[in-house]
């Protein structure tokens, strides 16, 4: 009972409670709970990357221990101020939005034809997630990965043995700041459970059905809002925008990931057998979601942008969370987003979008700054 507990604490309620802090400082139409969900985990991981990295570096061993307690302080701090904003929103009448995610109303509106479309993507979701979870797929990464994991849940060390060895080690400047394995060894400490389980029967539970969130995220996005034009104003844009194309996009990207495996490097192989690594989160969470944010903070008006302060917050916890899956991730969300910002600031005939997204991706350069200098001998030698 203990294990389910800590569980549904650490990957339900704490991620939603703090989803809950920039869903107040959205418009109402975009505060939906797949919206908290997705946006609680981005800053949760943020928040590691924050309490984690600096313990990494200046701690040499028995450094796990200050870094979880200041997490966990944190975490359950912005939960709480979560809570207590969206109950003083509630009061004020403008809580989180059901329509467009209640299952319940959804399925009543729904036609027999969508409603089979969906009854279709739920079977193949859960025969991916069966598949997972009955089916561990075992990765020779995982003799660094999930050892990390296990070495800081019971000797309460983070990369400061080699786990081929078990013998003390300088800093793998490679791996010290990509601190993914370090939050699942947290999960693993406050569930009571062992960090190779959580890594290969837990996650896949979790992190699979957050990247289909992010997909029906996207695709909520792209077929069941109006379109809105320069100055603000809703308009119907055609069919293209229509709900009963989001059950088939949804289809065809649990195709995709099923039938993606032509390779050992595809997405798709990552997404399915190796889900509990950071850069398969990098791939199938962070990078998708970042073009999620792209579409909604540029969807609309300057009048409708002027509202989206925490669309802005998850954005930059975004770009965060890719420094704790992966250090290459850092450089690839930032070419993206600085392609995307290019691109959006010559259509738009707007410099500003270059200064927001810069000043979006500033945690991106601080984390290279560091990887440089530790990389290169000048901290920590």
């Amino acid at each position: 009972m203990i294990q389910i507990i800590g569980l549904l604490l650490w990957l339900v309620a704490v991620p939603f409670g703090i989803g809950l802090i920039p869903a107040s400082f959205i418009s109402e139409d975009k505060r939906n709970p797949g919206f908290v969900m997705l946006a609680g985990y981005f800053v949760m991981w943020a928040l590691f990357e924050v309490a984690a990295i600096p313990a990494v570096l200046f701690v040499k061993y028995n450094n796990f221990r200050p870094a979880s307690v200041c997490f966990m302080a944190l975490s359950l701090l912005c939960a709480a101020a979560g809570v207590l904003l969206m109950y003083r929103n509630r009061k004020a009448g403008s809580g989180i939005k059901q329509s467009g995610f209640c299952p319940v109303r959804l399925f009543r509106q729904m036609g027999w034809a969508e409603r089979i479309e969906w009854l279709l993507f739920l079977l193949l979701l859960g025969f991916q997630l069966y598949r997972a979870a009955a089916y561990a797929s075992f990765d020779g990464d995982d003799a660094y990965y999930v050892v990390e994991s296990l070495i800081a849940q019971q000797a309460d060390v983070m990369y400061r043995i080699l786990p081929y060895t078990g013998r003390p080690t300088d800093l793998d400047v490679r791996h010290a700041l990509a601190v993914f394995p370090m939050w699942i060894a947290f999960v693993a400490v406050k569930s009571h459970i062992h960090a190779t389980i959580v890594s290969h029967t837990i996650m896949p539970l979790v992190l699979i059905p957050l990247g289909y969130l992010v997909y029906y995220e996207i695709g909520r996005t792209l077929f069941c809002r109006d379109a809105i034009d320069k100055d603000g104003v809703s308009r119907e844009s055609g069919i293209t925008r229509t709900r009963e194309n989001l059950p088939v996009f949804m289809i065809l990207m649990a195709l995709f990931q099923i039938f993606g495996n032509v390779s050992i490097y595809t997405n798709e192989t990552f997404f399915l057998t190796r889900t509990w690594q950071g850069k398969a989160v990098a791939g199938s969470l962070v990078i998708p979601a970042l073009l999620w944010f792209f579409l909604l903070l540029y969807e609309g008006g300057k009048k409708e942008r002027g509202k989206e302060a925490g669309l802005w917050f998850v954005f930059v916890c975004i770009n965060m969370t890719a420094g704790i899956c992966s250090s290459i991730a850092v450089f690839l969300v930032s070419i993206l987003t600085a392609v995307t910002a290019l691109c959006l600031a010559f259509t738009r005939r707007d410099l500003r979008v270059i200064l927001q997204m810069g000043a979006a991706c500033i945690p991106n350069v601080i984390y290279i700054a560091i990887y440089l200098v530790v990389a290169y001998g000048y901290l920590l030698k």
